[in-house]
Parts: C-alpha cells; structure tokens; sequence
C-alpha cells in the first residue's frame, strides 16, 4: 500500500466533501432530536464507501481504455467548467 497516495486521496476527498451538500445534509439528518447520531453516521459513511466504491470501479474500467493523461485533462475541465458555473449561476 502506498501511504502517499492514501494521504493524497484522503486529504483532496476531505476537504472536497467539507461544506458541501452530503454533509450539510448528514448535518440536518443528525440535527433531529429523534434520530440516532450513530445510525446517521454509519448510514451517511456506508453511503460515501459505496459511492467512492462506484468510482473506483468505474475508474478502474476506465483506466483500461483511457489514458491517465486524458482522465486528468476530463477531470480538470470538468470541474473548471463546474467552479465557472458555480460562480455564474444564479
């Protein structure tokens, strides 16, 4: 196992998901007073391990047939396009 790409992914997943709307989210969810903060927790970490489960298996999929050049330069266009649309949308 290499740590570097362990803390790489762990810190870029992180910080991706701070403030952003699975959390808020998990936030609201765990805000009731009636709701068990353990079940929202192992329900909201089941949901990310199968949603991260799902990208690593489609970009396992991809990364026979595509190159990690090309799925770098997707990715990064993809999400410039996604910050520009954040910023110009009202």
């Amino acid at each position: 196992m290499s740590w570097t790409t362990f803390f790489t992914v762990f810190a870029t997943i992180f910080l991706a998901e701070i403030g952003d709307k699975t959390q808020l989210a998990t936030l609201l969810f765990s805000a009731d007073a009636q709701a068990g903060k353990w079940t929202v927790f192992a329900a909201a970490s089941a949901a990310l391990v199968c949603a991260a489960g799902i990208g690593v298996l489609v970009g396992g999929q991809l990364g026979q047939w595509v190159t990690p050049r090309t799925l770098h330069l997707v990715a990064g266009i993809g999400f410039i396009g996604i910050g520009i649309w954040t910023l110009v949308a009202r």
